[in-house]
């Protein structure tokens, strides 16, 4: 643990007891459920997509729920959710807490549980709700989904990783009869790269106590200078006809200032500044952002940069 305080790069390790049982319990419940929908933040869908669940959940029909969909750019959104289309998954776009989307979550599982209700019409059986494990990292909005869904649910919710526990069965009282069985939130023991790492720090799946927030604040700072300066300037109320630094450190001692998060001698509080800007842009108050493209989209930015 004291290791992965060191640096916000691919040697992140987050992965405590309570992960692996996680990991345990899906694996051993899978035979319970007839498909998975397993919810993604729609600001990082790359990063939240956990190929630990792809391994484990292989062969069982699959939603992919774009949650938070409010906070993420919506063309790209449209543009992941193309891209998983076309290897095979049913996709939605959802933002749990408003409860939009919902519905359209629950005519995909029915499309979804179609060919097993046809199997025990064929044979006779009485047809029964459809049953679907719910799946995703810590902090997609799990259990939000689930009182979208069946208001009166005892599911437990939160915003911070790694809130819900234990197993619980839920049955909606929707338009679309299913059982629900959540699960608690599970990572990945190595992240594939430093960018899944980063992403993953900033939309809140990883605990802010096991990385150091001011890096990862400092560079999301210098992306979102890059992506979207104006946004910077108006939130923060800084001077418009002086150009934003260049360097993330002079970026954080502005914002320090602009919120009077100072210290003795007038210092800036960087740790809580860096706090603070995280908070903001996870809450969408700096606009909506998606942290990753899908590689197509990435290509086509980086030849148009080229051509320019």
């Amino acid at each position: 643990m004291e290791e992965s305080k060191k640096t916000v790069g691919t040697q992140i390790q987050w992965y405590p007891g309570h992960m692996a049982q996680a990991k345990k319990t899906i694996k051993e419940n899978l035979g319970l459920v007839d498909m998975v929908l397993q919810v993604l933040d729609a600001r990082a869908p790359q990063s939240s997509l956990n190929p630990d669940l792809e391994e484990l959940i292989f062969g069982k029909p699959q939603i992919l729920i774009f949650n938070k969909a409010d906070l993420a750019n919506p063309q790209i959104t449209k543009s992941w959710m193309d891209h998983y289309r076309k290897r095979g998954y049913r996709v939605v776009a959802v933002n749990a807490s408003q409860k939009k989307g919902i519905r359209e979550l629950l005519a995909e599982v029915q499309n979804a549980a179609e060919p097993l209700m046809a199997r025990f019409k064929s044979r006779g059986r009485e047809p029964r709700p459809a049953r679907a494990m719910v799946v995703g990292i810590p902090n997609t909005g799990k259990s939000t989904i689930i009182n979208a869904i069946a208001p009166s649910a005892a599911a437990k919710t939160g915003n911070k990783p790694g809130v819900t526990r234990g197993r619980q069965w839920i049955r909606t009282g929707s338009f679309a009869q299913v059982d629900l069985l959540d699960t608690p939130g599970v990572l990945w023991p190595k992240f594939a790269s430093f960018e899944t790492a980063f992403n993953l720090a900033v939309v809140g799946s990883i605990s802010d106590l096991v990385y150091p927030v001011h890096e990862v604040a400092e560079k999301l700072l210098l992306w979102l200078a890059g992506e979207n300066p104006q946004a910077i300037i108006e939130r923060y109320k800084l001077d418009k006809e002086v150009q934003l630094p260049t360097d993330a450190d002079s970026l954080l001692e502005l914002i320090g200032k602009s919120r009077g998060l100072l210290g003795p001698g007038g210092i800036v509080r960087t740790d809580d500044a860096s706090l603070l800007f995280l908070q903001e842009f996870r809450s969408g108050k700096l606009g909506r952002y998606t942290l990753e493209k899908p590689q197509k989209e990435q290509e086509e930015k980086v030849e148009k940069k080229i051509n320019e």
